[in-house]
């Protein structure tokens, strides 16, 4: 979301800054054009009336000085004018003793200096028949004080330009983040429902965003009915091979088979085998793990329940602890979280002389979890029998085993890991690293 913002800033800025340097330009120039234009017309003016002040005399053609501006009269004045024809050439007093040149061709000129103050001219040559003759007059005025003008001008249009442009980039900015709000709250609503903040997302959003909003709601509420279903379909299948497994066990128990105490040994081993691969994998298959991003686990008001009827069913002699931090909140499943810590808490108390002890905590990126108890414990060499193979290890040592197998999955789902410790209470840790989900 912040890229697509990004991107839009960056692209709008450049769009407006390479037209506003294009128009600026092409502005600047035209009104250049535009100021050399009204000029030149005073300077045809300026020709015209030298053409008039031309007149016969004695000796042929003359100049008639009493029909000429005083600024030709002035040196350097910034006026100028020279007559060239067949018999020679006039020049204004206000040359002195500089030579104008003559534009080469007909029409209005700029760029010529004259002068020791490096006047730049704009230059008119205007060719004309008088009495006969042919006349080519030059006409020029300095250029400097307006090219002058305009670089002050055009300085000061740069400036209302540039404060201009910030304006735009500041408005433009406004408008392209309240525009994109609607996609920000959306976003931040989508890294809600992995957080586990929300269950849906808010239909009150603009109509270019209806459809999204509208199928994202629809595939949570599909996702979610699924997952119920589904759980509902597996705890029914469950009930029901419970009690023909139940009647089986009771048939190999039973004194009928007295005399094949082989073949009730298989069966009741099978049977066994059966009843926890079936509780395992219902167990498995019941995970939501990142299907939905349903409530998560509130420690301070889960926990206090789930220890209060761990205590009832095991009896007040244990004490059952927990040490949490204020506040924290598990980011995953419910149900999930209580299939674990139940399973795990329900172990630790089997097996407990009198004391079970649970331990969360949240450093970087993981959060970690131990279970300890003060129980028998289980050996060094033989935990990772128990991992491996997560039966119960009545074969192996007594009681910890189908829990631990179940924990082991649902950690697994997680993408986190699990371990077998000795705990400082003297029995067993089971200890379990969680990878922290990231919303995406």
């Amino acid at each position: 979301m912040k890229s697509i913002q990004a991107r839009l800033s960056l692209g709008l800025v450049g769009v407006l800054v390479v037209v506003g340097l294009a128009l600026a330009q092409i502005s600047l120039w035209l009104f250049e054009v535009g100021l050399q234009r009204y000029l030149e017309t005073g300077l045809r003016k300026e020709s015209e009336n030298l053409l008039v002040a031309l007149v016969r005399g004695h000796s042929g053609l003359e100049l008639d000085e009493r029909r000429l501006s005083s600024a030709y009269q002035r040196p350097f004045s910034g006026y100028y004018f020279r007559i060239d024809f067949e018999g020679g050439s006039w020049r204004s007093r206000s040359l002195w003793d500089m030579d104008m040149p003559r534009p080469p061709t007909p029409g209005l000129h700029a760029g010529l200096e004259l002068g020791p103050a490096g006047q730049q001219l704009l230059v008119l040559r205007a060719d004309y028949r008088r009495l006969g003759q042919a006349i080519s007059i030059s006409v020029a005025q300095d250029y400097t004080p307006v090219r002058d003008g305009f670089r002050r001008m055009q300085q000061l249009g740069l400036g209302l330009g540039l404060v201009a442009l910030l304006l735009i980039l500041v408005l433009q900015r406004i408008t392209v983040t309240r525009s994109l709000r609607p996609l920000e709250r959306t976003r931040e609503q989508i890294a809600q429902l992995q957080q586990g903040k929300r269950s849906q997302l808010d239909s009150e959003v603009p109509v270019e965003l209806e459809p999204l909003v509208a199928q994202i709601n629809h595939l949570l509420a599909h996702t979610e009915d699924s997952l119920r279903r589904s759980r509902n379909a597996l705890g029914n299948l469950g009930h029901a091979l419970k009690t023909p497994l139940a009647v089986l066990m009771s048939l190999a128990s039973s004194e009928r088979l007295n005399d094949l105490p082989e073949v009730r040994a298989q069966l009741q081993a099978q049977l066994e085998q059966i009843q926890q691969r079936l509780s395992r994998e219902l167990n498995r298959a019941r995970l939501a793990g990142d299907a939905l991003p349903g409530a998560h686990f509130d420690c301070a008001t889960e926990l206090p329940g789930l220890l209060s009827t761990l205590g009832m069913i095991h009896g007040d002699h244990l004490l059952i602890r927990h040490q949490v931090p204020d506040g924290l909140s598990l980011p995953w499943d419910r149900e999930d979280l209580l299939e674990l810590l139940g399973n795990l808490l329900d172990n630790a108390c089997k097996w407990a002389d009198s004391e079970v002890c649970l331990s969360i905590e949240q450093e970087g990126g993981v959060y970690r979890l131990w279970v300890d108890d003060d129980g028998p414990g289980i050996p060094e060499n033989a935990r990772a029998g128990v991992l491996e193979r997560g039966a119960r290890l009545d074969e192996q040592v007594d009681g910890h085993g189908l829990g631990l197998g179940i924990v082991r999955d649902i950690a697994e789902a997680w993408g986190g890991q699990m371990r077998l410790l000795e705990s400082p209470l003297g029995g067993l840790r089971v200890s379990i690293e969680l990878p922290r989900r990231v919303a995406r």
